[in-house]
């Protein structure tokens, strides 16, 4: 007798039908997977745009707050440079006050001799014998001042430059000429006395 077995046969499709859902399921499930990370990846994007697009916005702010207070710090820097300048001659004039055994026409002949951007260091007085140090910006203004200085009476000619030197400055960039001269000084001006001479003559 034959016999065939009909439970083997009716179970085969429902395997198939099982395995099927299964692998649909899996589809399902890692197409939902790829989304997410798509998704993600998206996100993920968009955020350090963002992040990147801020920081650059904060750095050109940095960059212009930076700039502006470069200029201001160049701004304290000379009115620094002036200040100490100032101080420079106000220590002078001191030492020249408590020290002085000339007449007080050399300091005001000096001050007047003065031209823009020279200023002095020291003064050294020995007898009538004057040195000045001090520094300046060109060579013009040094030859203005022994001018003015030969020209106001009180010094004798010639007023001798003893040694000049260029040197740089940092802050703010710039070189300038330091110097020494000397001078004799004479405590009354020779004009007065040279013009009555004239007037005699003339008589």
């Amino acid at each position: 007798m034959i016999r065939i077995n009909l439970l083997a046969a009716e179970r085969t499709p429902k395997k198939k039908a099982i395995a099927f859902q299964t692998g649909q399921k899996l589809v399902i499930g890692c197409s939902l997977i790829l989304v997410l990370a798509m998704l993600f990846i998206g996100w993920r994007f968009w955020s350090l745009s963002r992040e990147s697009t801020q920081l650059d916005l904060e750095i050109a702010a940095a960059q212009q707050e930076t700039t502006r207070l470069h200029s201001i710090i160049q701004q304290v820097q000379q009115f620094e440079q002036r200040k100490a300048q100032l101080q420079q001659r106000v220590t002078l004039i001191e030492q020249l006050r408590s020290g002085q055994t000339g007449p007080v026409h050399m300091l005001d002949q000096i001050s007047r001799a003065l031209p823009p951007m020279l200023w002095l260091t020291e003064l050294k007085q020995t007898g009538d014998s004057v040195q000045l140090d001090g520094r300046c910006s060109t060579l013009t203004g040094l030859s203005e001042f022994v001018t003015n200085l030969e020209a106001s009476g009180y010094f004798k000619r010639s007023v001798e430059i003893i040694n000049t030197q260029v040197e740089s400055v940092s802050t703010p960039p710039a070189d300038l000429i330091r110097f020494t001269i000397k001078a004799q000084f004479q405590a009354t001006d020779p004009k007065p006395a040279a013009a009555a001479a004239g007037a005699k003559k003339g008589g």
